[in-house]
């Protein structure tokens, strides 16, 4: 169960970074993909940093931190 509460906030917190971002990201169904990928990284970068994210809404933080970093890191390439 856990792991789909990871893809479930994950999906919220693309959309989420998705709305932050100017212009928009990538469009619906890739912004929730990346953020998916976005909730691993920004759970991997809070780690580094020693910082630890705890119950639903600290989940969602670190998540849709990550999902603008992967969309930040995207918009690059465009």
């Amino acid at each position: 169960m856990g792991f789909i509460w990871y893809i479930v906030i994950g999906i919220v917190a693309g959309f989420l970074a998705g709305k932050i971002m100017r212009g928009g990201g990538f469009g619906l169904i890739i912004n929730l993909l990346l953020g998916i990928l976005g909730g691993i990284l920004g759970g991997w970068v809070f780690g580094l940093f020693g910082l630890a994210a705890s119950g639903l809404i600290g989940s969602l933080i670190t998540a849709t931190v990550g999902a603008i970093l992967v969309l930040w890191i995207a918009s690059l390439f465009r």
